[in-house]
């Protein structure tokens, strides 16, 4: 089992920046792969970037391309999602995942991902 704790949702203006993190308790070495997705009602979970933990290579889709940064603190189990130049359209419930398969951070397909947190909502005001 792998626990997953998401933080730093919250409020802000577009053009403004905010921090995301995940924290992973837990058999964490079955997560190979860890991703941020975002949903919004009506709309299909969107992975928006991920990161291979073993050497750390991240994967965006082209919505976010350069705004966000996926990173992570192994030492702390964590997984930050840093967000940029921020969009009303950007406006959505943020899921952070995990995933025993590799190719999950290329695919960015939600059901590959076995592991979710409970959410944390990003709200971009314009």
């Amino acid at each position: 089992q792998v626990q997953l704790v998401e933080s730093g949702g919250g409020s802000v203006q577009a053009g403004g920046s905010l921090r995301l993190s995940c924290a992973a308790s837990g058999y964490t070495y079955s997560s190979v792969c860890m991703g941020w997705f975002r949903q919004t009602p009506g709309k299909e979970r969107e992975g928006v970037a991920t990161i291979y933990r073993g050497d750390g290579s991240t994967y965006y889709s082209d919505s976010v391309k350069g705004r966000f940064t996926i990173s992570q603190d192994n030492a702390q189990n964590t997984v930050y999602l840093r967000m940029n130049s921020l969009k009303p359209e950007d406006t959505a419930l943020y899921y952070c995942a995990s995933s025993p398969r590799a190719s999950s951070c290329y695919t960015r397909r939600s059901v590959e991902y076995n592991y979710w947190g409970q959410g944390t909502q990003v709200t971009v005001s314009s």
